[in-house]
């Protein structure tokens, strides 16, 4: 199996996770990845999102990179009305999905690599984790 078909694999087995833990369909599953992605990178710093860039599949590696090192300060709720937002998802759906994608994102980044992550987010967000 070439390199191309196994990091395609590796996505679709990271959107296949969030789609069964936030019980939405695939494509739903992989809207809620790249918005939750997304938001998560601004809202950590640049060496941080560059940790769990890489070691996700390489499909979902873009929506980790930014260009500045500084995170943008903000809540838990804007958060989610980002990846609500970008995923055309209400507020619930949201929430499971950025559970969803944060559990798989653990799975798949490591423990050290999540959790100095999620340091960087609001408290509400540990809760969140947990029930995801």
């Amino acid at each position: 199996m070439q390199k191309k078909e196994v990091t395609a694999m590796a996505e679709l087995a990271f959107i296949d996770k969030v789609a069964e833990r936030a019980g939405v369909s695939e494509d739903t599953a992989r809207l809620l990845t790249e918005g939750t992605l997304l938001t998560l990178a601004a809202r950590i710093s640049g060496g941080e999102a560059e940790d769990l860039a890489e070691r996700v599949p390489d499909q979902l590696r873009p929506y980790l990179i930014k260009l500045t090192e500084p995170a943008v300060p903000f809540s838990y709720d804007e958060f989610m009305r980002r990846v609500a937002e970008y995923a055309g998802v209400d507020r619930p759906t949201a929430e499971r999905g950025v559970a969803a994608v944060l559990s798989a994102l653990h799975d798949t980044a490591g423990h050290k690599e999540f959790t100095d992550a999620m340091a960087q987010l609001p408290r509400e967000f540990g809760q969140l984790v947990a029930t995801g």
